[in-house]
């Protein structure tokens, strides 16, 4: 089946559901970024998600752009949350309720993902469920999260980072350009390619880039986000360690270093991580064989792919296949993007 297509999976019969969780005064681009991703209706892109709005008093919400939008929803609607959103969260300096904090922990227990768009993840961090992981925002408030919450390695220059149950992004775009890879492992990357267009992005965006650099990189050494831009732009290649280290104008050893230091991980364990993250939004979102997945993602033949998959993710990749498309027509499903997921300069 053509993975390009936008029907490729039009045998998912279950809707992601995706509850926003707002406050006053809530910012009306992230949020409006979430309704155009998740909730607007497109001619020719067919419908795979459900969007809900909640908060903590249900009611008039005041938002930035000085109106008030009505929210019925209490946070016991994230309850039946497959993708919990929080688009923001001001002030910082507001720590969110015990009931907010318990919902999102119980809705992150039960399998849902938890995803923050700029000052969202002051929420996240709150939670403790960021306590050892990487995790960005709006430059501006980089510092200040990072001081707030010294348990958390904050990665500044980031576009977005996903760790598969939990992802952070920073402000403005850098939130859309996240929301739109998410689609990608949800639903593959024909159906955000096919999203996106619609959208109408601006030039040189034909299709959702994951951790795409902000602008064209000037001369000189590139950050490590434009790197892992680069390499994600390359994963079906024979891409090694030594070439990330070479696009970065730096020895392999200052590149493990910067690895360990901003993501915890090495290189290697970078470039496996990610080529599994898309060999199983390949297997879930398309009919490719083993085979083609494998050579897709760079890992060359089906029994390397069979290996890797097995060791890192604890099934064959048919098993999974099978599992994650059943997961899907019996019930909600919980979404299984990518471990790390790379970001640019922000």
């Amino acid at each position: 089946m053509d993975s390009t297509r936008p029907d490729t999976l039009g045998y998912f019969s279950a809707m992601h559901r995706v509850v926003a969780l707002v406050r006053g005064v809530q910012s009306t681009f992230e949020l409006g970024c979430a309704v155009e991703v998740f909730g607007t209706p497109r001619r020719g892109v067919p419908a795979r998600y459900e969007f809900t709005v909640c908060t903590p008093r249900p009611g008039p919400v005041q938002t930035s752009a000085g109106y008030a939008m009505s929210v019925p929803d209490g946070v016991s609607a994230l309850a039946a949350a497959d993708t919990v959103l929080v688009p923001g969260w001001l002030p910082v300096a507001t720590t969110p309720s015990p009931t907010v904090l318990d919902a999102l922990r119980r809705a992150h227990a039960r399998g849902a993902r938890l995803v923050t768009m700029c000052s969202g993840v002051f929420v996240l961090a709150a939670t403790g469920l960021l306590d050892g992981r990487s995790a960005t925002s709006h430059p501006d408030r980089a510092e200040q999260l990072q001081r707030r919450y010294p348990q958390i390695r904050v990665v500044p220059d980031a576009r977005f980072i996903d760790h598969g149950d939990v992802a952070t992004s920073g402000g403005a775009g850098a939130g859309l350009e996240m929301l739109l890879h998410l689609v990608g492992h949800d639903h593959g990357a024909g159906y955000a390619a096919a999203l996106a267009r619609d959208m109408v992005l601006p030039p040189g965006q034909p299709e959702p880039a994951p951790g795409r650099a902000a602008g064209p990189r000037e001369q000189g050494p590139a950050t490590l986000g434009e790197v892992l831009a680069w390499a994600e732009a390359r994963l079906g290649t024979d891409l090694s360690v030594d070439d990330l280290a070479a696009e970065m104008h730096v020895s392999a050893r200052t590149l493990a270093r910067r690895f360990a230091d901003e993501l915890d991980t090495s290189p290697g364990a970078w470039l496996l991580a990610r080529r599994l993250a898309r060999a199983r939004a390949l297997l879930t979102g398309t009919d490719l064989p083993i085979e083609a997945v494998a050579a897709r993602v760079g890992l060359r033949s089906a029994v390397n792919l069979r290996r890797r998959f097995h060791a890192h993710v604890g099934t064959t990749p048919g098993a999974y296949r099978r599992a994650t498309r059943d997961r899907v027509t019996s019930g909600p499903a919980a979404s299984v993007p990518a471990e790390v997921a790379p970001a640019g300069s922000g």
